[in-house]
């Protein structure tokens, strides 16, 4: 699931070097937590407009976990 994330993130920053994903071990509940850091320059490319493309990137990530019956949750710091 950090590959499908890296590749969205990636064609959206300027500083591809500054993209870091850690992933948490499923909680209680089997959900994965993967958390996104990116420069600051690039959060509001990663967030978007009212938080647009945030949104779009935690939709896809979700229809990425579920073909693969994994649950996931996405969180941009």
């Amino acid at each position: 699931m950090k590959e499908l994330l890296y590749a969205i993130v990636e064609g959206l920053v300027a500083d591809k070097a500054a993209i870091q994903i850690t992933e948490d071990a499923p909680n209680e509940e089997g959900v994965i937590v993967l958390h996104l850091n990116v420069a600051a320059d690039d959060m509001g490319r990663v967030i978007g407009k009212q938080g647009r493309i945030a949104k779009a990137i935690r939709t896809l990530m979700r229809a990425g976990a579920a073909r693969e019956n994994l649950k996931v949750a996405v969180e941009i710091d």
